[in-house]
């Protein structure tokens, strides 16, 4: 599952004691695991080996170029959803072959940039995208490789906020407009069509709403071979769900089991972007405790990490088990809530948790935090953005240094007019 455990009363990643990277580096601080994103990427190559996908791991859950670099020499291409992303997929030296371009609206820089670049495709979700990377592409004169991403009108029974395969969702298009596009593709000369995209959402645990969206799709690439047309690309996406409290999510494993069989004899080339299910669980958010405040109603610690460095508990009222740095073998316990320092009543990372009891100056480790942790975070209350650090074997690497607060002004000016005194 992850390389987080105790020795003793110790937490460790890996061989490396968490306090001894706080020492370092203070806090917040993101920990990642280079163990734990090993083996998760290698489940899925072996679970899908017989298939040998293409395995573009979805960068937006864990942009940090070390994490990127560790899962590219691990034979992972990349799925990105913008032209910040291309960037960072240029430096890890990913193969443009195994870079698949999403996002529902691509600039026409971007389109140019991803074009030039030679990526494998575009995942497409309209006919404007379609109109502007063919408006790209012949004036570039070249040929764009483009996968249309198709909405198949599945319940993928997650967080509405990450439910992307229902029918009122703003991604991808109508099976029957799909269809249509594939039929007039000739209407588009600078596009060469390759492939079928579908993502039903993230952090599903069933393989259920799996299967009931491939065989829609498995159903339009029928109809579309009938009228000739091939196929050489399908994009499963990603979506696999991970442990962040009691769910029981299908492993890689019970993942082929229940899909592999719905493509047997296929020709198409399987294309998978798992996010989440890779980089979840290798991260950990390490804090300190600020204060305890405790009130009639309600116990309070107050630590230095808050809702602008892991918005997921505010955005998404998600779970992160909260496990202390040295655990006590004499505390009592109690019922905490875990909150920041931001001056809003969402600035809460647990609530109501049997804790031990908490002192100033004790650290805590977040858990599950290495998917949409330190992407998501902002500057929100003029906070410098936390430092993140990779961890290997018996050794600890500093893969991001904190912000300093003037890190907080870079870019901006004041206008000559506001520098004459009155």
């Amino acid at each position: 599952m992850h390389d987080f455990h105790y020795r003793g009363r110790e937490l460790f990643c890996e061989s490396v004691p968490i306090r001894e990277i706080t020492k370092k580096t203070g806090t917040p601080v993101f920990i990642y695991s280079t163990k734990t994103l090993v083996d998760h990427i290698k489940k899925i190559q072996r679970a899908f080996r017989s298939v040998q996908p293409i395995i573009c791991y979805s960068m937006k859950a864990n942009s940090n170029l070390a994490v990127l670099k560790t899962l590219v020499r691990e034979g992972a291409g990349l799925d990105i959803v913008s032209g910040g992303e291309l960037y960072r997929a240029k430096k890890t030296g990913c193969d443009p072959k195994k870079i698949v371009y999403a996002g529902v609206g691509k600039t026409n820089r971007e389109i140019e940039e991803a074009i030039r670049y030679g990526i494998l495709f575009f995942n497409v979700e309209s006919v404007p995208e379609l109109k502007a990377i063919e408006r790209v592409a012949i004036r570039l004169r070249k040929k764009a490789n483009v996968s249309l991403r198709v909405n198949p009108g599945v319940d993928p029974q997650t967080h509405d906020h990450i439910a992307t395969g229902k029918a009122e969702s703003k991604f991808g298009l109508e099976i029957g407009t799909a269809k249509k596009i594939f039929l007039n593709r000739n209407e588009f000369p600078a596009l060469r069509f390759c492939g079928i995209h579908v993502h039903i959402g993230s952090q599903i645990l069933s393989g259920k709403p799996f299967v009931e969206a491939f065989w829609k799709v498995l159903s339009l690439i029928d109809e579309l071979e009938k009228e000739g047309l091939e196929i050489q690309f399908l994009n499963l996406g990603g979506g696999l769900g991970v442990i962040y409290s009691d769910e029981n999510p299908q492993t890689a494993d019970e993942f082929a089991k229940n899909i592999l069989p719905l493509f047997k004899g296929r020709r198409f080339k399987l294309v998978f972007e798992p996010g989440r299910f890779i980089a979840a669980n290798a991260g950990i958010l390490a804090a300190q405790v600020l204060h305890v405040k405790e009130t009639k109603l309600k116990n309070f610690a107050i630590i230095d990490a808050a809702m602008n460095d892991l918005i997921r508990p505010t955005l998404y009222d998600a779970y992160h088990e909260v496990w202390p740095l040295v655990k006590s073998e004499t505390a009592s316990k109690k019922n905490y809530d875990i909150v920041g320092p931001i001056c809003e009543s969402g600035d809460f990372l647990a609530k109501d948790r049997h804790l031990q009891e908490l002192r100033e100056g004790d650290h805590l480790a977040l858990m599950t935090s290495g998917a949409y942790g330190f992407v998501m975070s902002s500057n929100y209350n003029s906070r410098p953005r936390a430092a993140e650090v990779l961890v290997k074997g018996k050794s600890f690497f500093v893969v991001r240094k904190r912000e300093i607060y003037s890190s907080l002004v870079n870019g901006e000016s004041t206008p000559k007019f506001l520098a004459k005194r009155k």
